[in-house]
């Protein structure tokens, strides 16, 4: 009989182990789901600045500098992605998007490249896309958060030192200051 109890906790322990080991790996890859998801977002931006700077070329040199900016940001956000640099390749998307929130102030300039049916278009692609950006980055960011927080409660965190290859992943925020990071990841309730 106590045998059979014996068995049933080790059972129930071990239960308990692989369901944890599953969530956790279920949390990991929908974090680098949502990764991707924002990959895809950026290289949308990308084109849509493209196809916006071919239509506005005769009308201002002002597209010259920033397709300078934007490709050299792009290029620099590439190479950190390819070197495993996420704190780089998240700085040079953030100028990116600075450049984009600055492109419609540039528009009211040119009341002709304003009235012009394709920049038009490609001027609310450009604004869909960093809404779509913006909504990616959020999920992705909350994602994480309820990944770190899932492997940093007691008995979770106990497993994730069991298995640390494959359960303590690294990811890093977007659009987050160090100080907002360290203030959500040191958050306790305060009664």
């Amino acid at each position: 009989m106590t045998g059979l109890i014996i068995l049933i906790l080790i059972g129930l322990v071990f239960g308990f182990i692989v369901m944890t080991y599953n969530a956790l790996i279920a949390k990991i890859e929908s974090t680098r789901n949502d990764q991707k998801q924002i990959d895809i977002q950026l290289d949308r931006r990308y084109k849509v600045f493209e196809s916006l700077i071919n239509v506005v070329k005769k009308y201002m040199d002002y597209e010259k500098t920033t397709l300078k900016d934007v490709v050299a940001l792009r290029s620099q956000a590439q190479q950190a992605k390819a070197s495993g640099d996420e704190q780089g390749r998240i700085a040079a998307e953030n100028q990116i998007s600075k450049i984009a929130s600055g492109i419609n102030l540039v528009f009211e300039q040119y009341p002709d490249l304003k009235a012009n049916q394709n920049v038009m278009q490609l001027q609310e692609e450009i604004v869909s896309t960093e809404n779509k950006l913006a909504y990616a980055k959020q999920s992705y960011n909350d994602r994480l958060e309820a990944y770190n927080a899932a492997r940093k409660s007691f008995f979770t965190s106990m497993i994730v030192a069991m298995f640390k290859a494959k359960l303590d992943v690294e990811f890093n925020y977007w659009q987050l200051t160090q100080d907002k990071i360290a203030e959500q990841e040191d958050y306790t309730v305060k009664l």
